[in-house]
């Protein structure tokens, strides 16, 4: 049964280049897409259930510190690993990112290695 992997970024041309990256390198995923936090929580809402969201910490609508907080604190979503993809490189940010999520990847990221860390995590 094919992985789900729900991708949170602002950036089509990111959430384009996870997709075909990890689609090109493996077929045992499907991937959706979320534009920001806000429609991530709303296809939460209705019942689009993730394996694994990869997550932008920097976006307009909603970031992702606060959508990551709202995923762990729903009961339904909690257990659901949320990884950061991020072009936030401060120290500040890599060790809370570390701290409230199952890993921190910063942009730029080789994409066998999101697929191995994304795998280590869905094991």
């Amino acid at each position: 049964m094919k992985k789900k992997i729900m991708v949170v970024d602002d950036n089509p041309d990111l959430r384009y280049s996870v997709k075909r990256g990890l689609c090109d390198i493996a077929s045992g995923y499907t991937i959706i897409e979320a534009s920001g936090g806000k429609e991530c929580i709303d296809m939460l809402k209705k019942g689009k259930l993730p394996d694994i969201i990869l997550l932008d910490i920097m976006m307009p609508d909603m970031d992702g510190w606060d959508t990551a907080a709202e995923i762990k604190s729903n009961t339904v979503w909690k257990n659901i690993p949320v990884v950061f993809l991020t072009a936030k490189t401060d120290d500040l940010s890599k060790g809370m990112g570390r701290l409230t999520s199952e890993d921190y990847i910063e942009k730029p990221f080789d994409v066998y290695d999101l697929k191995k860390r994304v795998d280590a995590i869905l094991k």
